[in-house]
């Protein structure tokens, strides 16, 4: 029954309201408020350095890191599905935006992400938050170690001192900037670079409760202020959040963006949500909601470009030091946004000393975490499918970009499921009941009576493969083709179906077909197929009727003949 207006507005409104903060938030909140407190100003402290970092990876500049950590990350912990999610400027969103800042500029990444943010909530409203689950895991495992190394490509020029390296993909900047280093080597920043990232990796193994990546920015910026040496910095940051504006705005400018706005969007809920299930996983208890999840990260980026921050998204790395310090609410989510704001009210002027080399050390140290070697190397030998959608995806981001990877790896992987279930199907001969009968009977029914049972799924990708197998049957009067096993069937396997029934019977062989399911009996019917076996009876409820049939047949009796 079709929905009244009325009733189609109530039914979203109560779609909106489901997706809004509701009493079990704050109740949340009331349970620890002090462990959130404190974790939550953990996280700032983690942030702090990456999100400077992001913001200048992604050509807008620090503070545009700063502002979507405060931003995004405050509208999100109060919107968002998850308890412990953070939210913020992310390595992998830098990789799409550097080439949006590049051909559009820094309005273009705000006008970006604001209609992400709108495809984000659109995607909420929808509830297509859950099928996010049906990713195959060497897509996410080979786009995430591909983000890796273009961070790592991204942080080569900084790292090396190099300010003025080209090119058209980050690989090339990078060879780039290794050329230009070699001729005119800058070994201070290097150094800087090595040092902070080591003191992480190095840090985190012997004590990894402390927050190594401030302390390495921090004593960086020491050396640099002290040290005779030649480093290029952050540079001069505004203290304190600039006023909201939608100068960015571009009607005009919709339909050329839109393409990098999907992007955005579906990096945005993809990485949202896996960061959101890999939370549930450190936890006992919690479990996000998928929509509201979407939702909140879609209002963070409609907020975000306001103050002239980047797209955001939820950060694994910082939801994982969240859940590690002990957060049970949004409160500590909320906590972190709030760190953030004050150290940019307090300490602008020092944060704009810091080392770009530093940042630099920092991100490099990042993309050694986020890959697991062992678990790449379980799923490259895991089977030969998932390690070609596990290398193809990889090469391709790296290569070109995240999105097209993504695509590319999802489609093999698609290509490569409907193979394998393909070829699960099968098309057995199989024995007919001896039952009552001579040999002489037997030997009769043997050479002219063939069964066949059909396993697994008839549909377009196994429909070839059979239609060949059923029409090399040869020296038979009568076929039986079984279809109670027959698990999936579509148009096209339908249609094959029927193509050799037709191919059989114009050879002078009667087929039955016995055991059809309703469902499938349903499609088969609305296509027309095997119409004429129905009219002549020749179509069976199960097996043993069409074999009594078959051997009427094949004996010449009475009752067949008659049929």
């Amino acid at each position: 029954m079709p929905h009244t207006p009325r009733g189609a507005l109530a039914l979203a409104r109560d779609r909106v309201l489901g997706l809004l903060p509701g009493r079990a938030d704050w109740a949340a909140v009331r349970r620890s408020p002090r462990r959130d407190l404190v974790a939550g100003l953990t996280v700032a402290v983690v942030a702090l350095p990456l999100a400077l970092a992001f913001g200048v990876t992604s050509g807008l500049g620090a503070q545009a890191g700063l502002i979507t950590a405060v931003v995004a990350g405050a509208v999100a912990a109060v919107f968002g599905g998850s308890n412990l999610q953070v939210s913020g400027p992310t390595g992998a969103m830098t990789v799409v935006l550097v080439p949006v800042v590049q051909r559009f500029g820094a309005t273009g990444v705000l006008m970006v992400g604001a209609m992400a943010g709108l495809v984000l909530i659109a995607l909420a409203l929808a509830r297509l938050g859950r099928y996010v689950r049906y990713l195959p895991t060497p897509v996410i495992e080979g786009f995430t170690a591909g983000i890796a190394v273009v961070i790592a490509l991204q942080q080569v020029p900084a790292a090396l001192g190099v300010t003025d390296a080209h090119g058209e993909k980050v690989w090339a900047v990078a060879a780039d900037a290794v050329g230009r280093f070699v001729v005119h080597p800058r070994p201070a920043a290097l150094a800087v670079a090595l040092g902070v990232a080591a003191l992480m990796l190095l840090g985190a193994r012997w004590r990894p409760g402390l927050p190594f990546s401030l302390l390495g920015v921090a004593g960086a910026t020491v050396l640099a202020e002290l040290a005779p040496i030649d480093l290029a910095r952050i540079g001069a940051l505004p203290q304190g959040l600039p006023a909201p504006s939608l100068g960015f705005l571009d009607v005009d400018a919709v339909g050329v963006l839109l393409p990098s706005a999907l992007a955005v969007a579906a990096l945005a809920a993809l990485e949202s949500l896996l960061s959101a299930t890999v939370a549930d996983g450190m936890t006992v208890g919690e479990r996000h909601d998928p929509d509201r999840e979407l939702f909140g990260q879609g209002l963070a980026n409609l907020a975000s470009p306001l103050f002239g921050g980047i797209p955001a998204t939820a950060a694994i790395a910082r939801t994982a030091v969240n859940v590690r310090a002990g957060a049970a609410s949004k409160l500590a989510a909320l906590t972190h946004a709030v760190a953030l704001a004050a150290i940019v009210l307090v300490a602008a002027p020092l944060v704009g000393r810091i080392p770009l080399a530093a940042l630099a050390g920092v991100l490099l140290a990042t993309t050694v975490r986020m890959v697991e070697a062992g678990s790449l190397w379980a799923l490259a030998r895991a089977t030969r499918s998932d390690a070609v959608v596990l290398v193809l995806t990889f090469a391709v981001t790296v290569i070109w970009d995240l999105v097209t990877a993504v695509a590319v790896g999802l489609a093999v992987a698609v290509v490569l499921a409907l193979r394998a279930v393909a070829r699960s199907a099968r098309l057995e001969q199989v024995p007919l009941d001896p039952g009552e009968h001579s040999a002489e009977e037997h030997a009769l029914l043997a050479e002219h009576i063939v069964a066949y049972r059909l396993d697994g799924p008839l549909f377009f990708a196994a429909a070839h493969t059979f239609l060949l197998e059923l029409s090399e049957v040869a020296d038979v009067r009568v076929v039986i083709l079984r279809m109670s096993r027959v698990s999936t069937l579509d148009a096209t396997g339908a249609h094959v179906l029927g193509d050799a029934i037709a191919r059989l019977r114009g050879r002078g062989i009667t087929v039955l077909i016995s055991g059809i399911t309703p469902g499938h009996d349903q499609v088969l019917s609305t296509l027309g197929v095997a119409e004429e076996l129905r009219r002549a009876g020749l179509v069976f409820p199960d097996t043993p009727a069409a074999i009594r049939y078959a051997r009427g047949l094949a004996l010449g009796t009475p009752e067949a003949v008659a049929r």
